[in-house]
């Protein structure tokens, strides 16, 4: 019986961790919160900030982690409109999580192939 009531908990964390998983699935996801966990960024720079990455993907990934509560967005009222992106308190809380990754990737980056950046603006150099 006591078994059941494990996998049933097992079962449970597996759905949660899909769930955990499903907020920071994207292709550009984790950049974004890596880039606006250093400072508040306007639209433009991020788009910049990310070699690859299209207007209407950056618009969609953005309104995706701001309807989970991980990035906040605000609007200025000047003209031009001004605005401006923050991750959160909640997207703070995964800093030991970025943290660990950048020391993984320290260790361990190097021995990874680079991959051609694929589909998207490519990268200007000079």
């Amino acid at each position: 019986m006591e078994k059941q009531t494990m996998a049933g908990k097992e079962a449970n964390m597996h759905a949660e961790m899909r769930r955990a998983f499903a907020l920071l699935s994207g292709k550009w996801k984790l950049e974004i919160m890596w880039l606006l966990d250093q400072r508040i960024y306007r639209f433009g720079e991020l788009r910049k900030a990310i070699p690859g990455i299209t207007q209407h993907v950056l618009t969609a990934q953005l309104r995706e982690l701001e309807a989970d509560g991980l990035v906040s967005r605000t609007v200025f009222a000047e003209v031009p409109l001004r605005v401006e992106y923050k991750i959160t308190e909640k997207a703070r809380g995964l800093g030991p999580t970025m943290k660990a990754l950048t020391a993984w990737w320290t260790k361990y980056g190097k021995s990874v192939p680079a991959k051609p950046s694929g589909r998207g603006r490519k990268a200007k150099h000079g």
